[in-house]
């Protein structure tokens, strides 16, 4: 195979909390499914990570528990990893906005050039202040009531409207507060610097006519907000926690650049930091971003959809010699019943704690199994259960453990002769690399729930084949033709062990030791492991839980209101 040549990321979370388990169904688990798959196939292949460190999130939490922001990203940066490591989503580095050495001077270079190239707009405008906590708000942090007439809503805020889903103009919010201190906000002036979006939107409609492959809601996203028209959009912010405004102005004094332009660079300075530490060059970031043959794709949630199709593809073109995306690869929201999971409505559901009840493998197989690919899924804790015994358990794990009490009983410990195969026999090892290149096509156009479906379609067959061929029958009375059986069940699990480690890694592995395997390239799925290999013992792959108690466990963890 042709070795590509892939940089991945995914979205930044705030270093303001925890993850959630929304965070890993959105962004996370289906980069890091890719991940594994490229690296299996022999790509070379980068996953860059990091949380975002700035911008109003960060200092709203810093003002209310009285505490500086670097202490707050202290905090959580390494809980998110330490997170995302239990889940075994493997980052080649998991930085931070605030800890880069290099990510203030990557910024305030994009800035410069956008300014060199004519781009940027000073402008004076009137936005809410907030005269109690001597603060301008970001229009996140002013709510009121939606003043549609149709929606009237109070759970309106100076950016969206989340009972219409609207956009908000800040100025025209109706019973305004400051979500700071609770005051009602004044109208002040102030002066800030504007990108000129709209001068690329030619651009930008051409190189999303380019990407057809794309998710269709991702495109129709990108395109519906193009075809709205583009408007100039504010990249500083009156912060004090961020990257200062590079430059020689006095209007430019204690001003920083807006979070949601220094963030997706934190992509480019990860990757020249991660560079460092394993080149000694931190200008190899180059050979990653600025090389044509290298494909770059971003894994984020719906809400950062046109982020990263409109706003940081201008970013990437003001800027002039970086490369584009390849794809961007969007998921919707994960809901927890009928709400949106999120952490600042305290419907979350909290990675950590997920964790303490369920194996990493089967959290993984049922969030992938449930992606959020194109529209919104639920999670519920009785489906998660019921399909980790009934699927995970019941059909993969089954077969990948029946089997093995024969070779140790019967056959040595050893792979037993393959004899003389019959035609059923012949059918199950010709579908190996069939379903190898099933699952490689829909990794490939980024369907990881259907990829993660025709594993499972495989493991049901094997099931079939096995139930079929009886070896607890002819064991009895023809051990040769129990040895074929046999045989073919270690091929089979030989194949779908290398296809579900991008899915399932931590049995995968326990696999690899049954079977002894030096690797599990991805190519090997469909080849034979040699007569006579030693077999290791094994224990099944997957637990089974105890409904009552695991709902228990639950209810302990995640107490209802």
């Amino acid at each position: 195979m042709t070795k590509r040549k892939f940089l991945i990321t995914s979205a930044l979370p705030y270093s303001n909390g925890r993850l959630h388990v929304g965070h890993v169904a959105g962004a996370y688990l289906p980069a890091d499914i890719f991940v594994r798959y490229l690296k299996a196939r022999g790509d070379d292949v980068a996953y860059i990570c990091g949380s975002d460190d700035f911008g109003a999130a960060i200092e709203f939490k810093s003002w209310f528990e009285k505490r500086k922001p670097e202490e707050i990203v202290a905090e959580f940066n390494p809980m998110q990893l330490v997170d995302f490591n239990r889940m075994n989503i493997e980052f080649e580095i998991y930085g931070g906005t605030s800890l880069s050495p290099r990510h203030p001077e990557f910024a305030q270079h994009f800035f410069t050039r956008a300014n060199e190239e004519g781009l940027l707009e000073k402008i004076e405008s009137e936005q809410w202040y907030d005269p109690e906590a001597e603060k301008f708000l970001p229009d996140r942090y002013v709510q009121g009531k939606c003043y549609y007439p149709d929606c009237e809503s109070e759970n309106a805020f100076g950016d969206q409207c989340e009972g219409c889903g609207r956009q908000i103009e800040p100025l025209k919010l109706l019973e305004p507060k400051s979500k700071f201190s609770g005051a009602t906000p004044e109208v002040r002036k102030t002066t800030h610097w504007y990108f000129n979006l709209p001068e690329f939107e030619a651009k930008l409609r051409s190189w999303i006519d380019t990407h057809p492959e794309w998710r269709s809601t991702t495109r129709s996203r990108a395109l519906k907000f193009l075809n709205e028209g583009l408007r100039a959009r504010p990249i500083t912010r009156d912060l004090k926690w961020g990257i200062p405004v590079p430059l020689d102005d006095p209007d430019a004094e204690n001003k920083v650049l807006y979070v949601w332009f220094d963030a997706p660079i934190g992509y480019v300075s990860f990757t020249a930091d991660w560079c460092e530490e394993t080149t000694g060059d931190w200008k190899d970031y180059e050979k990653w971003w600025k090389n044509p043959e290298c494909k770059i794709i971003h894994f984020i949630g719906e809400d950062n959809a046109v982020f990263h199709t409109i706003i940081w593809p201008g970013m990437l073109m003001a800027e002039g010699s970086f490369q584009l995306p390849h794809n961007v690869v969007v998921s919707a929201f994960l809901n927890m019943a009928a709400e949106k999971m999120s952490k600042s409505r305290g419907t979350a559901i909290w990675l950590a704690e997920t964790l303490d009840i369920f194996e990493p493998d089967a959290l993984r197989y049922y969030l992938t199994a449930i992606a959020p690919e194109p529209s919104r899924t639920g999670f519920y804790w009785d489906d998660l259960i019921a399909r980790t015994n009934g699927e995970l358990v019941a059909t993969l794990g089954n077969f990948l453990n029946r089997w093995q009490s024969f070779v140790h009983k019967r056959f040595d410990a050893r792979v037993p002769p393959a004899g003389n195969r019959t035609e059923l026999d012949r059918e199950q090892l010709a579908a190996l690399p069939a379903l190898r290149d099933e699952v490689s096509e829909k990794l490939e156009s980024y369907q990881f729930k259907a990829a993660l479906e025709t594993l499972m379609k495989g493991a049901q067959d094997a099931n079939k084949y096995f139930d079929t061929r009886q070896p607890w029958v002819t064991g009895k009375d023809n051990l040769e033709d129990c040895g074929t059986a046999i045989n073919v069940c270690i091929q089979t699990a030989r194949s779908l062990t290398v296809l579900m480690a991008p899915f399932l890694p931590n049995a995968a592995e326990s696999m690899r030791k049954v079977l002894n395997l030096d690797s599990l390239d991805w190519q090997t799925a469909g080849e034979e492991i040699p007569e006579g290999a030693p077999i290791a013992k094994g224990k099944p792959p997957f637990r089974k839980l105890d409904t009552e108690k695991t709902f228990e466990a639950v209810r302990e963890k995640f107490p209802p209101e």
